[in-house]
């Protein structure tokens, strides 16, 4: 008689236990552990929607709201040290230099920079003011950056031999002190040297939003040559640089090395060390994301425990029979392991497809709106990152697999006995 090599028995075992779970997990006979079993795949099907969808809102809040801030300063400021000031606040004045620009353009990574200084004003309209900090950029700015932005009206236009007379404000200002488009209004430039007071008539050729209250309560948008006169700058002098990268998730490093290789005058801080509250409170978006991974995780485990727990009590006198008939506690523990691999792929599958399916209902339609003033954005934004989905899918059904074995640890004391006697 031929005998069987080790790699064939295992081989028979795996076929007959996964024969035997096929057999089990496919059967149209109605019992309670059918219903705990579907109770158990919508519970695993909800945690992996759970945490997919928590993942899609948390990236898409950072990614929006970050590009939000970045837009309208860059990602870098590099200006003028001064330690004891105010970063939103007016900048005294530094020669734009050709070495400190190839310093910055060197620096992998950095794909653009730009000119910008700001300076406080006073705008009037009907007899209401309201205190602003004018923003000024010069010709060659990319607009590119707040254009999408803009909700009325067009971009600045800049003349060659004097400042342009245009300005942009925010909507809120705009509302605030009922400004239409195309309305002029009085801007103020009081003096902090002698305290003289100055104005200009200025054109209010458009209208932005950007959602995030810190900047559309408080700045406006001209023309830097505007800026330059109010304070009697040279017209090489400017408030600083705006750096921008091609990856915000470098933008520490790439400050960090700035900071070393300018001169010491100059300081560069990242725009997550300007405002500082905006990035901690996304930030605790990852804590609510951990949080929510965490519940999920223990729901879908435990149901999952449970009901493979039922399954082995409800199917006592099957294990009793092959256990009679010399199968191992190894062969029959991997009976139950495929079933309730089963019903995880089950859940995981359902709770992937709703998931993303729900995600992208999200993105097309902006169905789930939010209170701008207090989220930076009107409608719940939604960035699918899909090896992050699909990492969440497998890494469940491993820690799923895993904590199965547990409850399998029971056959080994069920006794074939009683157990073929069990009812």
């Amino acid at each position: 008689m031929q005998q069987c090599s080790f790699e064939q028995i295992n081989r028979i075992h795996l076929n007959l236990a996964f024969n035997i779970a096929k057999k089990i997990a496919f059967t149209r006979k109605k019992s309670f552990a059918r219903f705990i079993i579907r109770l158990s795949i919508a519970a695993t099907a909800v945690s992996v929607m759970s945490m997919i969808i928590t993942l899609a809102f948390v990236n898409g809040f950072q990614q929006t709201v970050a590009n939000k801030v970045f837009s309208f300063w860059g990602h870098i400021r590099v200006q003028k040290f001064e330690p004891n000031k105010s970063l939103v606040a007016e900048e005294t004045p530094i020669l734009k230099s050709k070495k400190i620009e190839a310093i910055i353009q060197k620096q992998l990574g950095v794909y653009q920079i730009q000119t910008f200084a700001t300076k406080s004003a006073i705008i009037e309209k009907n007899k209401e003011i309201e205190g602003v900090l004018l923003k000024g950029v010069e010709k060659g700015y990319d607009s590119m950056q707040l254009k999408p932005f803009l909700k009325e009206g067009r971009w600045l236009q800049f003349n060659d031999s004097s400042y342009s007379k245009e300005l942009l404000i925010s909507a809120q200002l705009a509302s605030q002190l009922k400004i239409k488009l195309n309305d002029t209004i009085h801007i103020y430039f009081i003096s902090s040297v002698d305290g003289s007071k100055n104005y200009r008539k200025m054109a209010v050729c458009g209208i932005f939003k950007t959602g995030i209250e810190e900047y559309d309560k408080l700045f406006i948008l001209g023309d830097q040559q505007l800026i330059r006169r109010m304070n009697n700058w040279a017209p090489d002098e400017t408030g600083g640089y705006e750096v921008f990268v091609s990856d915000y998730h470098q933008m520490d490093s790439i400050s960090a090395k700035l900071a070393d290789q300018l001169p010491a005058e100059w300081m560069s801080k990242t725009i997550r060390e300007v405002y500082p509250n905006i990035f901690d409170w996304l930030n605790i978006q990852d804590v609510n994301r951990n949080v929510i991974f965490t519940v999920m995780s223990i729901v879908a485990i435990i149901n999952l425990i449970t009901c493979l727990l039922i399954l082995i009590l409800e199917r006592t006198r099957m294990v009793g029979i092959l256990k009679a008939l010399g199968a191992t506690d190894w062969l029959i523990q991997k009976i139950f392991l495929y079933h309730a691999t089963v019903i995880s792929l089950a859940g995981i599958g359902i709770g992937f497809v709703v998931g993303v399916g729900c995600c992208l209902i999200q993105q097309y339609t902006g169905i789930i709106t939010l209170d701008e003033s207090a989220y930076y954005v009107s409608a719940a934004p939604i960035y699918l990152i899909w090896w992050q989905i699909f990492a969440v899918c497998a890494g469940t059904l491993l820690v799923c697999y895993l904590a199965l074995i547990i409850p399998t640890w029971l056959i080994k004391r069920i006794q074939p006995t009683k157990a073929i006697q069990f009812r």
